[in-house]
């Protein structure tokens, strides 16, 4: 039992964690989306119209939560950060500019 209650405590651990890593790329993507909000909607309208001309509505796809619960959601993470960091040294050069 002890050793259940530990895993449990290592696994809420890791998942705090998780949750504390993604932090400032969703900050980061957030606050470019304020910045640009229209990009921001192109981008959901241009998702929704590709998903739309492939018949394919996101909470149908097979196998799409199981996907994203487990491996593939580090995989969102990593691409989350990339996104934010991308996003944050291209505001900044246009910055300089």
């Amino acid at each position: 039992m002890s050793r259940q209650l530990r895993a449990v405590r290592v696994a809420r651990a890791q998942a705090a964690a998780a949750r504390g890593a993604l932090v400032e790329p969703a900050v980061a993507l957030l606050a470019r989306g304020k910045r640009h909000p229209l990009s921001t909607v192109g981008v959901a309208a241009g998702a929704g119209f590709v998903l739309g001309q492939l018949n394919m509505h996101p909470l149908r796809v097979p196998g799409l939560g199981a996907l994203l619960s487990g491996t593939a959601a580090e995989l969102v993470a990593q691409a989350t950060r990339l996104i934010a960091e991308f996003a944050s040294n291209t505001a900044d050069d246009g910055v300089d500019e």
